[in-house]
């Protein structure tokens, strides 16, 4: 049995070996002439402003939130839609189960302003 992860095992090796001497490599040959505008934070092209530790909004927090609970629950649906055909009625009715589920958090978080983009 441990002989038939030994491929992976190799791949593993050549992956770091590669990974360090592309970075041992790079450091080696390449130039090092820092100057104050390659050592200057930047955001998106733009001078920063302000302190990184600002607070945000409860908002961005909850979109997000919002964004990874629904598309999470979307991954549900492949498998269910892979074996439809062997889970027959019984799959059919779990799956309307997990949509009711779903829409009634759908309902709540919109009646709540959630979705509001202020």
């Amino acid at each position: 049995m441990p002989a038939d992860y030994l491929p992976i095992l190799v791949m593993v090796v050549v992956v770091v070996a590669f990974a360090a001497i592309a970075l041992t490599l790079s450091a080696m040959t390449g130039p090092r002439r820092p100057n104050s505008a390659k050592l200057a934070p930047y955001e998106s092209g733009m001078p920063p402003f302000g302190s990184a530790r600002r607070r945000f909004s409860i908002k961005y927090y909850l979109t997000a939130v919002l964004f990874i609970l629904f598309d999470i629950e979307i991954i549900f649906f492949y498998p269910w839609a892979v074996l439809f055909r062997q889970l027959e009625l019984f799959g059919l009715i779990e799956m309307g189960i997990f949509i009711f589920v779903l829409l009634i958090g759908y309902v709540y978080v919109w009646r709540k302003g959630g979705f509001e983009w202020d």
